[in-house]
């Protein structure tokens, strides 16, 4: 596949298994994973990715304004414990989970880097019937723009060196 190519995948059944075996919800009532091919991705680690996606791309930082109008929970900004208020709750060499909450709904995220892509998947559950209600035209936005913030992340993360073209 070409660089750039995004495949999006919705439902438990669809995303790969080493996706979801990261996760930590027994039966979560929502996932989905998007996938950009990007033939230098392995360069970036997960962390680096994650922070480029949503605390450098222009996309990701216009995202807790939405998140704050859903009334999730964020913590400090910046911080090395936390990505965007999420917190980091787990990582390995190719992979981290970061997490959140609201008052309806618990959500985590998982990213994960191979040797030419780089994969993300959200994973939810309804803490309140009244997620089933706000989560699913939300989601639609979500499935949207995450693909958006990923293609940005790619630019401002210089691939074939690994190095973010911002100083940290």
């Amino acid at each position: 596949m070409r660089d750039q190519t995004v495949l999006t995948a919705v439902g438990l059944t669809n995303v790969p298994a080493a996706i979801v075996s990261l996760g930590t919800f027994a039966d979560p009532d929502y996932v989905d994973t998007v996938t950009l091919v990007a033939s230098g991705a392995g360069n970036g680690s997960p962390e680096e990715w994650v922070r480029a996606a949503l605390e450098e791309s222009a996309t990701g930082r216009c995202a807790p304004v939405l998140w704050r109008l859903l009334g999730v929970r964020l913590g400090p900004r910046p911080s090395r414990d936390y990505v965007q208020g999420w917190k980091i709750a787990d990582r390995g060499d190719d992979w981290i989970r970061i997490e959140t909450s609201s008052w309806f709904m618990t959500a985590h995220a998982v990213v994960r880097v191979e040797e030419g892509q780089v994969s993300v998947a959200l994973f939810a559950r309804y803490d309140r019937q009244i997620a089933a209600l706000i989560w699913p035209p939300v989601s639609v936005m979500h499935r949207r723009v995450l693909p958006i913030m990923l293609r940005q992340a790619s630019r401002l993360l210089d691939l074939p060196t690994g190095r973010t073209s911002r100083a940290r």
